[in-house]
């Protein structure tokens, strides 16, 4: 067997954010990445620019850490992009009259514009957006100077103004952050008073401003305001159209901290005629206009049943509906929908374990494409610009990485056919050719009459054909609406290095089957999948690739949630290893951010508490018998942390085998790389621990 993958190793492993951009001419692709540095034990951002013939290497845009939401000008020369840097110094040096100076007042008083923070924190540079000119060259320049920063932002058609959401506190509010900041009480009326990632919510309201590029001028749209429980979260997505009007998204419902409706709005650049556009029956993403400026098209997800697949949606003026409802597939997660022309449209579908683009006609046709892609890569982001789309493909022993193929090639069956599909980068190439990748197999097995897929990673040694008995992880997707497909991931890596078999069951309330293959959890956590998973461990050692009593747990929220029923419920697995999930659903509720999604499939605790007793594992925490290693993180609000105390807790208490592992500051992952390494080491640890091949 070859070497274990060293876990230290993870500080040269680098990762391609899905949020990229090709510029207008289709000649180019701007890329974020995320880097370690070891000294300072963070995950350090950079932009990159490289060109889609793949005729050089990627050029490093930025050697200051920190940037991200890059997006070409319309000239296809100029490139914006979110960043928290220190102010520019072309605006630092000699004296300047500030917001709210007469001329020849001796004081600085700061503009109360833009002034925010959702935490009310002023430590640090706010994000900004700052500009390349390529044709000129030299750094970056700062364009916006809002005091608690923007959160995004779009071009206009003529690439002389941009559109850009930021908070704006009245100065009660201001005086309320300018207390958070200094240690104050958090105080709030919110019903959504707190979201993951974010914190504890207040009442400032986020604008959209329209900004001039070149003097940093800005103009406060009044009447193009937020809204909604998850706005901190989903934005409001400003898309600057080619006939001059801007549409954004916001929830304006009597109560929206109560639902997860989201509207498309429209308004002019001089904060005239909004227009609502959709009548509050959905949550909206990513409106994005139609080259003629008379369409928009937007993902949709049903507000009140996440169940139900995502779908595109187009308005075409007068009217909107779906044009993917009965592909009976979601769409992709973070997909976000490209115009080709007026009548066609790429976006990326989950389709039967596999992120896959489709072409959408206006006219309702739905075709698959992109069959070059193979079953054994993931296309994890897509964009269009020209006549080439961008792609991130994800293949589980050659990396993640950036490619381009020309628009025309995409209904290429295989990969030769696709003569034009060039890599564009190879970000992991030195660790993927210095250590051994796993293999990778999709298996498909019966679980109560429904047939269910799962994919195999197997260490690089490993005979399908006439396999040896390895130890088996179990490794169970989040969500539960989600679903794992082949791709590269360096946790992979690092089992089947050490001999580990890792399983990825694709258990039924996941999604990417259909509609009714998700629904069937609805409301019943603790059932069906529960069957799939252990229906997938049985067939892992009836095919001969499992020992039956070297079997581990793994999986992260919902991951961690499943594994809380497997070892109530059953005594498959030899240990297990829970993260960040939720074990008691009527405590969970008001202490997680989720209060919205509790409801619409369970009921209030005081209205459905059998319901949601029926799916707490804490409740039949007396069957456990299983090793646990509990791991949580300090400020995760979408499982809260104690959650896993609860569930740490009651295992001591009846003398299993237990530890509890809290990462401080930590949200709903995570983040730096040092823990990054701790958590696998602690899993490894575990399993060892109580794997009775280890003597």
């Amino acid at each position: 067997m070859s070497e274990p993958i060293p876990l230290e190793s993870f500080y040269e492993f680098t990762q391609i954010s899905t949020a990229f951009d090709v510029s207008p001419d289709g000649e180019r692709v701007a890329f974020v990445t995320a880097e370690s540095d070891q000294s300072e034990e963070k995950r350090l951002t950079s932009l990159f620019v490289a060109l889609t013939d793949g005729s050089r290497e990627p050029h490093r845009l930025t050697r200051i850490p920190g940037g991200s939401q890059p997006k070409w000008g319309p000239d296809g020369e100029k490139l914006a992009f979110v960043a928290a840097r220190e102010e520019d110094t072309e605006r630092r040096v000699g004296w300047q009259q500030r917001d709210g100076e007469e001329d020849g007042d001796d004081e600085d008083e700061e503009s109360e514009a833009g002034k925010s923070g959702e935490n009310g924190g002023n430590d640090g540079p706010k994000s900004q957006v700052w500009l390349f000119d390529l044709s000129l060259g030299g750094d970056a320049r700062q364009v916006t100077e809002f005091d608690e920063g923007v959160r995004e932002f779009d071009w206009s058609p003529d690439g002389s103004r941009l559109v850009v959401a930021a908070r704006d506190p009245t100065e009660e509010e201001q005086e309320y952050l300018d207390e958070r900041r200094d240690g104050g009480p958090i105080e709030t009326e919110r019903l959504q008073h707190k979201a993951d990632g974010v914190g504890y919510l207040d009442s400032v309201t986020t604008y959209l401003f329209v900004v001039d590029v070149e003097s940093g001028d800005s103009e406060r749209l009044d009447d193009a305001f937020g809204g909604g429980a998850f706005e901190p979260l989903s934005g409001m997505n400003p898309a600057w159209g080619p006939t001059d009007e801007i549409a954004f998204t916001s929830c304006r419902t009597d109560r929206p901290d109560d639902t997860m409706v989201r509207d498309v709005y429209t308004i002019d650049p001089d904060g005239a005629n909004l227009e609502q556009w959709t009548d509050s029956d959905l949550s909206i993403n990513s409106p994005t206009w139609s080259p003629d400026g008379e369409s928009i098209a937007f993902v949709g997800s049903d507000p009140e049943n996440w169940y139900v697949p995502s779908q595109l949606f187009v308005h075409d003026g007068d009217e909107y509906e779906s044009l993917t409802a009965d592909f009976d597939r979601t769409l992709g997660r973070g997909a976000s929908p490209q115009w080709a022309d007026d009548e066609t449209l790429y976006v990326l579908v989950g389709d039967e374990g596999k992120t896959r683009p489709v072409r959408v006609g206006v006219d309702r046709t739905v075709d698959r494409v992109f069959e070059a892609q193979g079953d054994d890569r993931a296309v994890k982001g897509f964009d269009v610009g020209g006549n080439t789309a961008g792609m991130l493909l994800s293949h589980p022993s050659d990396g993640q990485d950036l490619f381009a193929v020309d628009v025309a090639d995409l209904g290429a069956e295989v990969e030769t056919e696709a003569e034009s599909l060039t890599r564009l980068s190879g970000v992991n190439r030195e660790f993927t050719e210095e250590y051994e990748m796993p293999q990778v197999r999709r298996v498909t097995y019966d679980s109560d009459g429904w047939e269910v897929e799962g994919v195999v990673y197997a260490p690089p040694g490993f005979d399908f054909e006439s396999p040896e008995e390895h130890p088996l992880v179990v490794a169970i997707h989040g969500g539960p609406i989600s679903y794992d497909e082949p791709e590269f991931r360096f946790a992979h890596s690092a089992f089947t290095s050490r001999g580990y078999v890792v399983f990825r069951p694709n258990y039924r309330g996941g999604s990417s089957y259909g509609r009714q293959f998700a629904e069937t959890l609805r409301g019943r956590w603790g059932t069906v999948e529960v069957e799939d998973i252990a229906a997938g461990i049985e067939e892992m050692v009836d095919r001969g690739y499992a020992d039956p009593d070297r079997v581990f747990g793994h999986g992260f929220s919902y991951g961690g949630i499943a594994q809380g029923f497997l070892v109530t419920q059953t005594d498959l697995l030899t240990a297990a290893a829970p993260e960040h999930g939720l074990y008691d659903l009527r405590s969970a509720y008001g202490t997680d951010d989720s209060h919205i999604w509790t409801e619409t499939e369970y009921g209030v605790p005081w209205e459905a508490g059998e319901e949601l007793d029926a799916s707490s594992s804490i409740l039949d925490i007396g069957n456990l018998s299983t090793p646990l290693l509990v791991m949580a993180g300090e400020e995760d609000w979408r499982c809260p942390p104690s959650q896993s105390e609860q569930l740490y807790v009651s295992a001591k208490k009846q003398g299993v085998d237990a530890k509890f592992v809290l990462y401080p500051g930590e949200h709903h992952n995570v983040g730096d790389p040092d823990r990054a390494i701790h958590r696998l080491e602690q899993i490894l640890e575990w399993y060892e621990r109580h794997d009775p091949a280890t003597e």
